[in-house]
This record gives C-alpha cells, sequence and structure tokens, in this order.
C-alpha cells in the first residue's frame, strides 16, 4: 500500500505512521519535488535582467518555497490525526497539489540565481507540530485552520504580485496560478466542513507567518 492513501494509513500501527510521516518530511524539505502539472512559466520569455530585481524576485519565491514546505508539513500533521476519512482525503489531496508549487518555486529561485531557504527543516518541523495540534482540536476545527491558511496565503501572494516588476511574466504566472489554488484549497475546506478560527487564533496564525517570511527573505 502506498503511503500516499489517506485510507491505507488506517491499518498501519502508531509507529508505521511515524515512520511515514518521517519519509515525507525527508522527501518535502532534502529531495527534488517533481510537479504532476506543466510549469506555469513555460514558453514565456525571461524578461528580468536587473541584478537587484532578480535578487528580490529570488528572495520573493524563496519565501514562497518556503511557505509551500509549511504547507505540507501542517497537512501532513493535521491528516496524521484526523479522525475522519474523508476529511484526511480533503487534506491530502490539498497536499498533493502544494507538491506542484513546491517544485514551481524551487525552479524559480534557481532559474534567477538564488538559493532556498537553510531553516526549511525548522520550518517544516514547526508547521507539523501545529497542524497536528489544530487536527487534535477536531475535523471542523482543522478544516477551519485549512481554510483561514489559506485565506492568508492569497493575501500574502497578492502581496507578492504587487511587489514583483511588471515585466516578470515567468515568476508573476507562478505566483498567479499558486493564488488560485490556494483559494480553492480554502473553499473546498468550508465545504467539507470547516469552522471559522476565533479571532485570537487567526491573529497568532497571521503573527508566525509574518516570522516566517520576513526571516525566509534573508535566510
Amino acid at each position: 500500500m502506498s503511503p500516499s492513501n489517506p485510507h491505507a494509513l488506517r491499518s498501519f500501527s502508531l509507529g508505521d505512521r511515524l515512520l511515514i510521516a518521517l519519509d515525507q518530511a525527508a522527501r518535502t524539505v532534502f529531495a527534488e519535488s517533481h510537479p504532476a502539472r506543466p510549469y506555469p512559466a513555460e514558453g514565456l520569455p525571461e524578461t528580468v535582467e536587473d541584478p537587484a530585481e532578480r535578487r528580490h524576485a529570488a528572495a520573493l519565491m524563496r519565501v514562497n518555497h518556503s511557505g509551500e514546505i509549511a504547507a505540507q508539513a501542517l497537512y501532513q500533521g493535521q491528516a496524521f490525526v484526523a479522525r475522519s476519512p474523508a476529511t484526511r482525503e480533503s487534506l491530502m489531496e490539498a497536499a498533493r497539489e502544494e507538491t506542484d508549487h513546491l517544485a514551481w518555486c524551487a525552479r524559480r529561485v534557481h532559474e534567477l540565481g538564488g538559493r532556498l531557504s537553510a531553516l526549511n527543516p525548522a520550518w517544516y518541523l514547526g508547521s507539523f507540530l501545529i497542524g497536528a495540534l489544530a487536527g487534535l482540536a477536531g475535523d471542523r476545527t482543522s478544516l477551519g485552520f485549512v481554510a483561514e491558511t489559506e485565506r492568508q496565503v492569497v493575501e500574502h501572494l497578492d502581496g507578492h504580485l504587487q511587489q514583483l516588476s511588471k515585466h516578470d511574466a515567468r515568476t508573476r504566472a507562478i505566483v498567479e496560478q499558486m493564488s488560485a489554488d490556494e483559494e480553492r484549497h480554502g473553499r473546498n475546506a468550508l465545504l467539507a466542513g470547516g469552522g471559522e478560527l476565533p479571532f485570537i487564533a487567526r491573529a497568532l496564525m497571521k503573527a508566525t507567518a509574518r516570522v516566517m517570511t520576513r526571516t525566509a527573505y534573508w535566510v
């Protein structure tokens, strides 16, 4: 049975599930991701020539790559403790699409001559624990957490679109596709039964994300 099958996880022992989670973490953080969908920037010309603009765009995409590392971990942590197979399936389906984002961001960072965040292992570990805690609060809260996370991510990506050069068609195509996917993930989480989180939870999520994004821009 494939560990990517959320229903298969029900027949595994806790030890087996921990090993699967560790394997997934290693693949996400250290291995090259392979997208299932085409690269959104394919066929578009490279128009960013100014060194400062290239560094800035690479840093923004490094932030987005770290965000996708965190998203994978959040979904894996929530799925690890999800009570309902349907909830687990919803989480894992979103995680599979986030793998595309992970690969796209990494490719664009390298195209721009940048590097990935040295703190990606820390982002993964912290986010997995946060996801598991959200999942332990129940499936309704867990799905609400997904919806709020995705809402904040869409805001974050929209901010990046405003910062990117209007001539940077390749980076903009990637960010726009990611934003559309994240909006759909959030909508699906609400349709699956997600509830609205308390204000304090939403504020803490935003503060935590701000720390990560500001740090990943440089490190």
